[in-house]
Parts: structure tokens; C-alpha cells; sequence
């Protein structure tokens, strides 16, 4: 009789085992899918700090300057390519709309273009004296980050 109670105990100590390392894999898939959400939006929001501070300067056109105007489009035009593969992982899904997947060759032609615009804003800043020799590449920027949100990020309500 003994001898059956310990095969239920070494039962129950397998099944707890194989339950702690089911949920140990478990857990270990969640920051991966973290990690990929984290990397995309982490670019996506030094990019909207790069854009506020061209930004600014459009508003103002007074406060123009080429030398920082010249950084902040280099920073774009440099890490534009850096979040799209962070868009692999379906379930990483994050503020990303599920058309990221279902509609893919939309989605990478954004990102294909907003790479090609923020190649453009860098050159015409390489010369810039004023707001005016930027403002049709800088338009062109932020009208590629507005196309590339309207389908494929969520709305927050």
C-alpha cells in the first residue's frame, strides 16, 4: 500500500515539474513578444521626438537651426529601416493593427516609403539655410507617418 502512495506522490511531483516548466515556456514567449512591441515603438517615438523638434521650427520659423534641423533628419533617415522587422511576430501585435499582416505588401510599401522621405528630408537638410528649403520633405515625412498610422496602428478610443 505504501508502495502506491508513492507513485502518486512521484505522479503529482511529475505533473507539478511538467506544469512549472509548461508555464516557465509560457512566460518566456510573452517577453519576446514584449520585446519586439517595445523595439518598434521605442524607434517610432524617438521618431516623434525628432519630428516635434523639426516641428517646432516650422511653427516658428524664426527659431530655425540648420545645424540641429541637419541632426534630427540624419537621426530619421539613419533609423528608418530599424523597426519593421521588430513586425514579424503576429502575436507582438502592440498599438499594430491586424491589417499589418492581412494586408503585408501595403504595410511594407509604407515602410519602404517613409525610408525614401526621410532620405530626402536628410539631403535637403544637408544644405539648408532656411525652414522653406525643408518644408516640402518634411511634408512629405509626416504625411507618410499619418498614411502608415491611419490603417495600420489602432485608434485609442
Amino acid at each position: 500500500m505504501a508502495q502506491v502512495h508513492t507513485n502518486k506522490s512521484l505522479k503529482s511531483l511529475f505533473s507539478i515539474t511538467l506544469m512549472a516548466a509548461a508555464l516557465g515556456l509560457t512566460a518566456c514567449s510573452g517577453p519576446a513578444d514584449d520585446s519586439d512591441i517595445k523595439a518598434r515603438q521605442d524607434s517610432m517615438k524617438s521618431w516623434g521626438n525628432a519630428m516635434g523638434v523639426m516641428g517646432d521650427m516650422a511653427k516658428a520659423p524664426d527659431t530655425f537651426d540648420a545645424a540641429v534641423f541637419k541632426e534630427q533628419a540624419a537621426f530619421l533617415a539613419e533609423d528608418a529601416a530599424s523597426p519593421w522587422s521588430h513586425f514579424e511576430n503576429q502575436e507582438a501585435m502592440g498599438n499594430a493593427t491586424e491589417a499589418v499582416w492581412s494586408n503585408a505588401d501595403s504595410f511594407s510599401a509604407e515602410a519602404e516609403n517613409f525610408q525614401k522621405v526621410t532620405t530626402e528630408l536628410n539631403a535637403a537638410a544637408q544644405n539648408a539655410t532656411s525652414i522653406d528649403d525643408v518644408m516640402p520633405a518634411f511634408g512629405e515625412v509626416g504625411a507618410s507617418c499619418k498614411s502608415c498610422h491611419t490603417e495600420f496602428r489602432a485608434k485609442n478610443d
